[in-house]
């Protein structure tokens, strides 16, 4: 198949059908040449008609950005402003107080990563050479898209690891890679609370890491943290190097450009400045109030095309580039995390959202192309086009072809393929993989979910999903005590409907039944299958 793309692509550019199409190229495609970006939606099925018919909802969501950006309360369940375009441009904040914070902690953050690269704030073993960052969500994935963006391991100052779950095999993989190292390595630890337990579990791994090698954690350590959490409270008993802010303004999935994104990225070596203009460059385009000189208001309306304003339809995001690779997991937790929702503002169920997922190209060609162009229609595209393709030339591959070039043909054929499908499908252009085109992609979606969330009457701002599961994990914790607990107290052999009788969660026996199982699975929790087979397992505590 990808033979016969390149090998026509130049053939089917002729077709009756793609001139004809040209001109509705023309038309809807925006080009920001001061920005080196470009958004294509003429390859999706809609009209100005339906442009006009939006007019009046696009009209509210302008007027509800503005007063986000006012300092509006923007999410009501918590009784908070949502600031985040503030911290790439502090003088649109609503008081001096927020608008130097915002200031002072970039400074603060590039100062602290200069006495970091220049030896002058260092480890037990010397210089500082290598960032563990924990966190979850937001605090791992912004951070790891952008350090696998941008990376450069000919001018990165550090080399940069993460811990971003709370699974024990995950943290061995990553203390392997750190084996010898830790005396030289500076562990940046994100939690907004510091009660989130993923983060906690891997600092508190961590510790007990940096114990056994003889060394003090603490001085080996910051955190960004809401000012007096309890990991700030943690954090300040046992001395950590330095302390950063998490604001209750800013929302973890919008917190790339806070220090949780921006502290890793500077110790790394990558130019935050640029990151920063480039967010603040798109934001100034996504306040245009004309629709189509609007990258995020246009991008936002053809999502409500493509899913019907219901979600009917997954997005694809199919970035042609492999720096890029991490940005369809970004997204993910930035659009479904806050479209994701039962209810709309006014109370009514609704169940919004809009499932997102993504490879890379030209691998997705080799994986679930087949799919997309002929089996169900149940997604639409996003196609990521970046025109540099590397610093410095690159040699041909064949005569006359390099392999940029076949790159761009596999992108631009897949699209042709796609297209002759009716298969709904946008594209976005940037130059480069830099620290400024970086800042735009973020910084548009941030804007584009805003808009879309108005469109759609739901509130993107809050996560009640996440805290139910939170809450639930809570519970399972305490049930796994009581199994203990019973086991240890009967000093007997028990089944899994036993021991729900015993602490009377009668109806939680398949939850009761997994817990043992995994007890029994890691021999140093003493607790061990003593006879019996599949749900008649008899379990003990051993003595």
């Amino acid at each position: 198949m990808a033979f016969f793309i390149l090998t026509n692509f130049k053939a089917r550019l002729i077709s009756r059908k793609l001139i004809m199409s040209w001109e509705r190229y023309k038309k809807y495609f925006l080009g920001l040449d001061n920005l080196g970006f470009g958004l294509d939606v003429s390859r999706v099925d809609f009209d100005d008609a339906y442009l006009a018919s939006m007019e009046g909802k696009m009209r509210e969501a302008f007027a509800a950005m503005a007063a986000l950006e006012g300092g509006a309360i923007a999410n009501p369940d918590e009784n908070r402003m949502v600031g985040h375009y503030w911290l790439r441009t502090p003088e649109l904040a609503p008081n001096a107080e927020i608008k130097n914070e915002i200031k002072d902690t970039v400074a603060k953050i590039k100062d602290f990563a200069k006495k970091v690269h220049d030896g002058q704030i260092k480890g037990a073993d010397g210089k500082f050479e290598y960032v563990l960052c924990i966190g979850i969500g937001a605090s791992a994935l912004g951070p790891q898209f952008v350090s696998e963006a941008l990376s450069d391991p000919k001018s990165d100052k550090m080399k940069v690891f993460f811990l971003d779950n709370t699974d024990p095999d995950g943290f061995d993989l990553v203390f392997d890679k750190l084996d010898g190292k830790l005396g030289k390595t500076l562990a940046v630890i994100a939690s907004k609370s510091g009660g989130t337990p993923e983060p906690r579990n891997a600092m508190m791994e961590s510790i007990s890491r940096w114990e056994k090698a003889g060394l003090d954690f603490a001085k080996h350590a910051v955190v960004t943290t809401g000012s007096g959490s309890k990991l700030y409270n943690f954090a300040k008993e046992k001395g950590y190097l330095e302390f950063f802010p998490m604001w209750d303004w800013v929302g973890g999935r919008t917190s790339e450009f806070a220090a949780v994104g921006l502290l890793p990225a500077a110790l790394q070596g990558i130019d935050i400045d640029l990151m920063l203009a480039g967010a603040a460059a798109m934001d100034a385009a996504t306040r245009n109030q004309d629709i189509m000189r609007n990258p995020a208001a246009l991008l936002a309306l053809m999502w409500y095309k493509c899913t019907g304003g219901k979600g009917l339809k997954d997005m694809v995001i199919l970035p042609y580039k492999d720096r890029l690779l991490l940005f369809s997991r970004y997204l993910q937790q930035l659009i479904m995390e806050s479209l994701g929702k039962e209810l709309d503002l006014s109370g009514n169920k609704v169940e919004q959202g809009i499932s997102v997922y993504g490879n890379k190209g030209s691998t997705d060609q080799h994986a679930y192309v087949q799919q997309l162009r002929d089996g169900i229609n149940n997604y639409f595209i996003t196609f990521i086009e970046v025109l540099s393709d590397r610093k410095g030339e690159s040699p041909e591959v064949e005569p006359g072809q390099t392999s940029g070039d076949y790159l761009q043909a596999f992108l631009l054929g897949t699209r042709e393929a796609i297209s002759a499908k009716k298969r709904d499908n946008i594209t976005i252009t940037v130059k480069d993989c830099s620290p400024a085109s970086i800042g735009m992609l973020i910084a548009l979606y941030d804007r584009t979910v805003g808009f879309y969330a108005t469109l759609i009457n739901i509130n993107a701002y809050h996560q009640p999903g996440v805290e139910a599961g939170k809450k639930a994990a809570s519970s399972i914790l305490a049930t796994k005590a009581k199994i203990i607990a019973a086991l240890e107290s009967s000093g007997k052999e028990m089944t899994a409907d036993e021991i729900a009788d015993e602490i009377k969660l009668e109806n939680e026996k398949e939850i009761i039944f997994k817990l043992l199982i995994h007890l029994a699975s890691n021999p140093q929790r003493g607790i061990k299958v003593s006879s019996g087979n599949g749900f008649d397992k008899k379990f003990i505590k051993a003595k």
